[in-house]
């Protein structure tokens, strides 16, 4: 690709963005200075730039000399709204917002990507765009938004890379077809008739069929899915009650749903109203549901995930490419994939040595910075590749 000097340069422009990112987060749909910071740094590279993509997203565009192909990369912007508990020079800034997922990691690798690019237009058959994307951790997505912008017009085929501390740096995996879980939120309300605690046959007990409800629904997975299509159903909160001896009128619930197929994905949906409704007019208590469709399951095509096998094994070694199992958390890249061919793809960056143990979302999350020029290398491999191809 080019000399080891260059890369090492690269590097350190890299880590250096990143912790810029790191020390200044912007949360969902409020990545102004982000999108600013990004597209500067584009336009400094000499790349056509577009800004206010889908709202605070930028798409950056190098064309090649020989004609081709329109390939787009892909990275999201977004932080999270967690404190950051880390004791290091780029901890964050802002209180309550973090990078907590890696995204300014893929920011500084998309940066790296365009950089190498910018410099190198003969390897480029036809375009290559760099879409930098704002919101993928809050409904309804910032990739909604870029594809109802002609985000996507033109182009031929997306890939995406996630930092994954789950695997150690220098290594590589993904998966032909279902890889990450749709992910629905629901909120349940139960109103019964409050009363005294010694004096229940006066009362509707919500609490009561709020209980018998959380029990219910744990059949769902159990009773009412195909056993080999996997499924989660979680209960995460429950409120009800303000004293001991008071019986409650309302019970609220919320809960996520994670599927990797529509049909399932559809069944349980219904279900889930089904036995909300019954087991509230069992206890003759009135039910409320708020069921909210988020992102759809990853679907990899199989062609383009066949390119990241082999291209993959030039950059981490044969040994060090991995088939990724299915995962239950959800990204926003789907609604890419339901358009146009592409992958999505995990870049290990987890190390016990440098920190690096935590998971993603936690307070203390960190990555290995030597995976960005892993990802960068799998990023032109997978573009060079493809329009090698055509």
């Amino acid at each position: 690709m080019t000399n080891n000097i260059w890369w090492d340069d690269l590097q350190i422009h890299m880590v250096e963005w990143r912790r810029h990112l790191h020390r200044n987060p912007e949360v969902s749909f409020h990545e102004e200075k982000t999108s600013s910071f990004v597209a500067d740094m584009l336009e400094s590279f000499g790349v056509e730039v577009k800004r206010h993509v889908g709202g605070h997203g930028v798409i950056g565009t190098i064309r090649g000399d020989q004609p081709g192909p329109v390939v787009m990369l892909r990275a999201d912007m977004d932080a999270l709204p967690i404190q950051d508990e880390k004791d290091i020079e780029y901890a964050s800034r802002k209180d309550g917002a973090m990078h907590a997922c890696g995204h300014d990691g893929h920011v500084s690798i998309l940066l790296g990507t365009a950089l190498y690019f910018s410099r190198n237009k003969a390897a480029i058959k036809g375009e290559i765009r760099f879409l930098f994307q704002p919101a993928e951790e809050l409904l309804p997505g910032g990739a909604v938004h870029v594809i109802a912008d002609g985000g996507l017009d033109g182009v031929d085929v997306i890939y995406g890379i996630h930092l994954w501390t789950p695997l150690p740096v220098g290594v590589a995996a993904s998966t032909a077809g279902s890889m990450m879980a749709a992910a629905d939120d629901f909120y349940i309300e139960i109103t019964g008739k409050g009363g005294h605690g010694g004096m229940p046959q006066s009362t509707v007990d919500s609490l009561v069929a709020g209980s018998a409800l959380v029990m219910q629904l744990q059949t769902v997975v159990s009773r009412s899915v195909d056993p080999l299509r996997p499924a989660v159903l979680t209960i995460g909160t429950m409120q009800a009650g303000a004293a001991q001896n008071v019986i409650a009128e309302s019970c609220k619930m919320s809960g996520t749903v994670r599927t990797f197929d529509e049909e399932t994905r559809s069944g349980m949906k219904e279900r889930i109203h089904t036995m909300v409704a019954q087991t509230g007019a069992a206890y003759g208590a009135k039910t409320d549901i708020k069921y909210i469709m988020g992102y759809p399951p990853v679907v990899n095509d199989e062609r383009e995930t066949e390119r990241f096998f082999q291209e993959a094994v030039h950059v981490f070694g044969s040994q060090n490419v991995q088939a990724s199992p299915m995962i239950m958390p959800a990204e926003d890249f789907a609604y890419y994939l339901q358009q146009i061919p592409g992958c999505f793809m995990f870049v290990g960056a987890g190390n016990p040595d440098k920190g690096a143990i935590y998971p993603h979302h936690h307070p203390k999350f960190d990555f290995d910075e030597d995976a960005m020029q892993h990802a960068v290398k799998l990023f032109i491999a997978m573009a060079t590749g493809y329009t090698a191809e055509l």
